[in-house]
């Protein structure tokens, strides 16, 4: 986008008289600045050019000279060395002429950020109403701390890290002009170690050169370096998965045995991580910064792992990183953070734990119970008991009538594992049942939520049952009441209506209104115990007379 909305400028004579390039070390910032100072002053091939051009001719006397850096209309400042007010102010003076042969006068600054505040505030009146014939063409890594008035007056382009596949196609074609044999891994290699700087990966291939001669492949960059292959990442991660502890750590004993740095290979283990989740989120997010090849390694490994879990290994080697960077055992810290994380894995979230009890309520499989069969058993043990004080009531009820004998109906009651079955199986033939009351419906919810759910209990208390059909059941509440509130949360809802569901012997929704016509009911106050008379005795014992005579005469009283 900072090549189109240059070349757009140029095309409608809409030129800046400056502008800032600001990115991380290695991206462009100088050579993007050198190339805009091309398309201004480009004269060329013949000479004779009219106006500035957004793609120069590279053979003129300008483009030659300002990429040799020897233009006079082209100067290049370094505000690393040239910070003070007394060199800005030397600069001023010069503004006023004219460019010897160009068509304007360029003045590239590096590193504008180490420029003194005085050095700033003599720059600014410049940089407002520049001469016509004057450019300011400022670079810089830390934009943070330039005056926000200096960055009012540029318009800011900031630029993006390069690929990793752009730079090791660039690191290819270097390599092939200069007759070397660089293997493509190694190229990938030395790209990602490049952390997005092109700069830093054309030092890191000149080095190669030195050490290896004409012909580099990964395990040279490996060495050299100390970085960690991607394989060998892919391989830890795959370790991760698998919850194989050993494998996991005997690698890590490899690569520290090997003299690599364990920070960078942590780094580098939470960078694939990383990438496993944006290419679950967005695939298209990392193809531009792996290649194809690297994305379906990714996505085929990725699909083993939810979200859930790659942010939760995310967080937790993050965490360790920060404390290995003070720690003088680093290799301690890897491995523990490598056991924790494969715990992790093996875990039930409570997320998990929800999903679970659902799909067992309504009768689904469960995809984790097959996984984590320890974590699952304990949650479905509990899931049978809740109903069985349910039906102790409501089924009494019902049997009563057709039942002359109540003695054999009245034996398998008190037997919970018993009675769970015989409410499933009950359930599909609800149309031969009798439909219950409205009354008896409201008064076993009651009941069963205090049992069950003391805590949302005065919340369902507040509401009156006001009208049940054959699948809905309307709960109505005072209009200053906050009950619906808290029984239309989810676990509320779903625990209220399966209870209901289970006394209508039916599934039955519930829905909550408010209406001004009911009133809140009135505090019914658990009444005090009477006090018990009050003893005679107690009071003959307690008066201050009778203590004072038995103090006297060191008696006691006697019952008659």
């Amino acid at each position: 986008h900072v090549a189109q909305t240059l070349a757009n400028a140029i095309a409608q004579d809409r030129v800046a008289h400056a502008f800032l390039f600001t990115g991380v070390r290695g991206v462009g910032k100088t050579t993007s600045a050198r190339i805009l100072a091309k398309c201004l002053n480009c004269l060329g091939a013949d000479g004779k050019a009219k106006g500035p051009t957004s793609k120069p001719c590279q053979v003129c006397a300008a483009c030659t000279e300002i990429a040799a850096g020897v233009d006079m209309d082209v100067q290049e400042i370094d505000a690393a060395s040239y910070n003070g007010v007394d060199e800005v102010r030397r600069l001023q003076e010069g503004l006023a002429f004219r460019p010897a042969r160009d068509r304007f006068k360029i003045y590239i600054v590096d590193e504008v950020h180490m420029l003194s505040p005085s050095s700033f505030n003599a720059l600014l009146k410049t940089l407002e109403e520049p001469p016509p014939h004057v450019l300011f063409l400022f670079a810089t890594t830390n934009v943070e701390k330039v005056p926000t008035t200096i960055l009012s007056r540029c318009q800011r382009f900031d630029l993006k890290r390069i690929s990793i596949p752009l730079i090791a196609g660039h690191l290819l074609e270097i390599a092939r002009k200069e007759n070397i044999t660089l293997a493509p891994a190694a190229a990938d290699t030395l790209g990602r170690g490049a952390e997005g700087g092109m700069r830093d990966a054309e030092s890191m291939l000149d080095q190669l050169v030195a050490f290896c001669g004409d012909k580099i492949e990964e395990a040279d960059v490996l060495k050299i370096f100390g970085f960690t292959a991607r394989e060998t990442v892919a391989t830890l991660c795959e370790h991760l998965i698998g919850g194989e502890v050993p494998q996991a750590l005997a690698l890590i004993h490899e690569q520290a045995e090997a003299g690599k740095d364990l920070s960078r290979l942590l780094g580098d283990l939470i960078t694939h991580l990383r990438n496993l989740l944006v290419s679950k989120a967005d695939p298209g997010g990392v193809k531009d910064e792996l290649g194809d090849d690297a994305l379906a390694a990714l996505v085929a490994q990725g699909e083993r792992l939810p979200m859930s879990k790659l942010l939760e290994l995310i967080e937790q080697f993050a965490g360790a990183e920060s404390q290995m960077k003070w720690a003088t055992n680093k290799r301690m810290h890897f491995e523990i953070a490598i056991i924790r994380a494969i715990q992790t894995l093996s875990q039930a979230s409570l997320t998990e734990v929800i999903e679970a009890l659902a799909a067992m309520r309504d009768g689904k499989e469960i995809a984790a119970s097959a996984q984590r069969p320890p974590s699952a058993k304990p949650v479905t043990k509990p899931l049978p008991s809740p109903p069985a004080p349910k039906p102790a009531q409501p089924p009494a009820v019902e049997k009563l009538p057709p039942s002359p004998a109540p003695v054999a109906v009245a034996a398998p009651t008190p037997e919970p594992p018993t009675l769970t079955p015989i409410v499933q199986e009950a359930a599909p033939e609800a149309p031969a049942k009798p439909p219950i009351t409205s009354e008896l419906l409201w008064s076993g919810l009651l009941a069963q939520i205090r049992t069950q759910r003391p805590l949302i209990a005065m919340w369902v208390e507040a509401g009156t049952l006001i009208e049940l059909t054959a699948q809905t059941a309307t709960v109505g509440f005072p209009m200053d009441s906050l009950a619906p509130e808290y029984c239309e949360q989810p676990n509320n809802r779903v625990l209220l209506e399966e209870i209901a569901s289970h006394l209508a012997g039916h599934p039955l929704k519930l829905r909550y209104v408010k209406r001004a016509d009911l009133s809140p009911p009135p505090e019914t106050k658990p009444e005090k115990p009477a006090e018990p008379e009050a003893d005679p005795m107690i009071e003959f014992k307690n008066d201050p007379l009778i203590r004072r005579a038995l103090e006297l005469f060191k008696a006691e009283i006697q019952p008659v």
